[in-house]
């Protein structure tokens, strides 16, 4: 499972770190964002992508639980 790091990045930052880690194919990602607009571009994306998410709050923070 990869692990995208992307709090601190304003948008479209987060999505292009999540795309470049999305071109290994695999099941199972987790990206981290710490802003509302970053978790629904992301989550926007990888939905188009085919790809289930799961989001939880953690403090400030939101982990996105992206699945095949």
């Amino acid at each position: 499972m990869k692990r995208v790091d992307a709090r601190g990045l304003s948008c479209p930052e987060p999505v292009i770190q999540t795309k470049n880690a999305m071109a290994s194919k695999e099941a199972e990602y987790e990206v981290l964002v710490d802003n509302v607009v970053a978790k629904e571009n992301v989550s926007r994306f990888v939905m188009h992508q085919g790809y289930q998410v799961n989001v939880e709050e953690q403090g400030d923070d939101f982990l996105l639980k992206i699945t095949k």
